[in-house]
């Protein structure tokens, strides 16, 4: 097995690799006047991250709360458009993450939040030892690092590119509704002119009588 052989094998393994580290993210929706929930089992003394942005509805906020398995609130706050926290958990068990609309009564929300858990996998068995890198092995963890990035990127330009459709199709209707109003006066307004205009040649006045003594 040559080497370009070996880096595409390896290349493989990594976007795999990649792909099942990066797969904890969720975008739903958030009914007006309601609270949903969500539950992850974390370890003792284990770092998480949690990334949270409104894509659309509303003024773009929500309420957003975190609490350890006693229920005691590691983080709260209200009507955020977008935020990350991330913390140390210091308790094992389940951890409740939160996003409330409570506060709304007409829109709904939709929302997208991203949970990492735990500190990222070494790439290759290598990297933990005291011993260089080779060729082959610094050119796969650049890679990985790129495809992170690049990653990162594609998640906030979706949801930019989602923010920026909803706002223009609101746009949208807002101007064929105010255009139809708009067509509406105009008709109605030339409509009765053409009443006025005909009242006025319509009037004939009744001949006068002469009358004689």
């Amino acid at each position: 097995m040559n080497f370009s052989q070996q880096f595409v094998i390896l290349l493989l393994h990594l976007i795999l690799l990649f792909t099942n580290i990066l797969g904890m993210e969720l975008t739903f929706e958030l009914e007006d006047n309601t609270k949903q929930c969500f539950f992850h089992d974390i370890k003792k003394d284990t770092k998480a991250f949690l990334e949270y942005q409104v894509v659309s509805g509303g003024k773009y906020d929500v309420d957003c709360s975190v609490e350890d398995p006693d229920e005691l609130k590691l983080y709260s706050e209200k009507r955020k458009q977008f935020d990350v926290y991330e913390w140390d958990a210091q308790k094992d068990g389940p951890y409740k993450i939160c996003f409330g609309n409570e506060f709304s009564t007409i829109s709904h929300k939709i929302v997208y939040f991203d949970l990492t858990v735990g500190n990222e996998a070494l790439l290759l068995d290598t990297m933990d030892r005291s011993t260089a890198l080779t060729q082959m092995e610094s050119y796969c963890v650049t890679i990985h690092d790129r495809l992170k990035e690049v990653f990162n990127l594609q998640t906030h330009f979706r949801l930019r590119e989602a923010q920026g459709r909803v706002f223009a199709e609101s746009l949208s209707t807002r101007v064929q509704v105010w255009s139809c109003i708009q067509l509406f006066i105009i008709i109605t307004a030339m409509v009765g002119q053409v009443f006025i205009l005909r009242s006025f040649f319509a009037n004939k006045h009744a001949p006068m009588r002469r009358t004689t003594t």
